[in-house]
């Protein structure tokens, strides 16, 4: 993922830990975490384990962190270690007081609990992590300590299928590449565009930029929300707009 670290998350990194606290006691975001170090939290438990020991030590609570990458593409601190290999980080957070899940066990190679949860909740193998990522995925990051559960999810047969994709045709992305105004707010819009060949949207002042997955027909979906969907529309030959449908909601979109 590109870095997840807000402008205010960078302020953050590498300031003594007594200073941050100073910084971090005010009342400006109480009752609620400061929405910055929630954001570096989940950053950071992809692989710097000296940083998660800093801020638990300095806010317990953020062991349960979690963020929206856009379009309810949710991932917590444990989330963001599992799926990326990260045990020590996985096991600090636990520790800490962290929700297991079946795909911190997947990784962790917790073979027990992971068949205990597919006998539990049938189908549950099929359950996509944070970015869309497979389960089987999340056991082949954990290496030979979760081989044990690759083979077993493996043998399921349903515990690796990726989300279904069609592939982009040129001339489809080029078609739909622009500024696209849901409203009249100075934000209120969202750009298309593409890099290192990859289609991506993002809104002004937003959260990240991210992938647009193909699923045919010029409909799409954000990275790691499938049910978040991008349906782009013609006038003749012109794209002239989109309209999003996401649970209970909706909006159209006009480009410009």
């Amino acid at each position: 993922m590109s870095n997840p670290i807000s402008r205010r998350g960078i302020f953050f990194m590498g300031i003594p830990l007594q200073v941050l606290a100073a910084k971090t006691e005010s009342n400006e975001f109480l009752p609620l975490e400061d929405p910055g170090l929630v954001r570096e939290m989940v950053g950071v438990s992809h692989s710097n384990l000296k940083r998660v020991r800093e801020l638990l030590e300095l806010k317990p609570g953020l062991v349960r962190a979690s963020i929206d990458w856009g379009f309810g593409d949710w991932e917590t601190a444990l989330g963001a270690a599992s799926h990326v290999g990260n045990r020590d980080i996985a096991e600090l957070l636990l520790a800490g007081g962290a929700e297991p899940t079946i795909h911190s066990a997947a990784m962790l190679g917790h073979l027990d609990v992971v068949q205990a949860m597919v006998t539990a909740m049938p189908g549950v193998q099929r359950k996509y992590g944070p970015h869309g990522i497979t389960l089987l995925a999340h056991a082949k990051a954990g290496g030979e300590k979760a081989a044990a559960v690759t083979s077993y999810l493996t043998e399921l047969g349903d515990a690796g299928t990726p989300l279904p994709l069609q592939p982009v045709t040129a001339e489809q992305r080029d078609s739909v590449l622009g500024r696209y105004e849901f409203g009249s707010g100075a934000s209120d819009y969202f750009e298309v565009d593409v890099q290192k060949n990859q289609l991506g949207i993002k809104r002004a002042g937003g959260p990240e930029r991210r992938m647009l997955m193909h699923s045919g027909s010029l409909v799409f979906f954000p990275s790691g929300a499938p049910w978040a969907k991008i349906a782009f529309q013609r006038e003749g030959a012109v794209v002239s707009g989109f309209t999003l449908r996401s649970v209970g909601s909706g909006l159209s979109a006009k480009r410009v």
